[in-house]
């Protein structure tokens, strides 16, 4: 949770977390655009440095959580490349809404549903997870994967995700999460804040971007402090999965 400190003036401003650097809340979202900007042309070869290649399959198995029908709408947020919305489509799912607030990952999104033939029941918008245009109660679903731990407001997302969905609809986090297996958390550490931005900067030129996404994974909240977040904000039969002894975690909430 964010807390004042002091500016120059005398005034208190509100401030957040930017990997382990201490911002403005105001500043929040432009400096995650930037990263995102920087990094989206290499996003895919960013998921599978950071997860070594098993986001492919913790993808598949929110998927299989998910579980797509014909008449399920969908809204996928901070899905710009379209990796959870094509796989939605192709696992029998019905319409999908890919919403990110960074417009050059939506236009690797956009290029990648052209090369894959997905040119009807998608559809691309740029805006932010913390004020969706949406009305009351219009999704049946709602996916966010490697996503929310860079919103300045969790809980502000995790309200608009409920507002938006049906009753009975399903909200499905996918993100990075704590390690509880003793001896993988000391290999993960390692991994994390010494080889993965060596290798950012070899692969995307880019080493700031990579150091400050392996700091907000450990500024994210833990397994069971964020699920207490998602029944805060409403949602009931709330529950998570640890995914490769806790590199990641898919979290599952229900509206009633």
């Amino acid at each position: 949770m964010s807390e004042p400190e002091k500016l120059q003036d005398g005034e208190n401003a509100p401030t957040t977390h930017f990997g382990y650097r201490t911002v403005g809340e105001d500043e929040k979202a432009s400096l995650v655009r930037s990263v995102f900007s920087s990094v989206a042309q290499k996003y895919d070869i960013m998921n599978d440095l950071m997860s070594m290649g098993v986001h492919r399959l913790w993808k598949a198995d929110l998927i299989k959580k998910l579980n797509p029908v014909p008449e399920m709408k969908l809204l996928d947020v901070g899905g710009g490349t379209g990796d959870i919305a094509f796989r939605f489509l192709e696992n029998g799912g019905g319409e999908v809404l890919v919403y990110d607030i960074n417009p050059e990952m939506l236009a690797v999104g956009r290029d990648r549903a052209i090369d894959k033939g997905h040119l009807k029941n998608i559809e691309f918008m740029e805006g932010d997870a913390e004020k969706l245009p949406f009305d009351d109660q219009t999704f049946d679903a709602y996916t966010i994967a490697f996503c929310i731990r860079n919103v300045t407001h969790i809980e502000r997302a995790l309200s608009e995700a409920r507002r938006v969905l049906k009753p009975g609809g399903h909200f499905l986090c996918l993100e990075f999460s704590r390690v509880e297996l003793p001896v993988l958390d000391k290999i993960y550490d390692t991994y994390s804040f010494s080889v993965l931005p060596r290798i950012g900067q070899l692969v995307a030129n880019d080493r700031e971007s990579y150091e400050y996404l392996a700091q907000s994974i450990r500024k994210f909240p833990p397994q069971k402090q964020f699920a207490s977040m998602i029944e805060q904000a409403g949602f009931d039969v709330v529950s998570f999965e640890n995914l490769s002894g806790g590199i990641a975690a898919i979290h599952s909430g229900w509206r009633t």
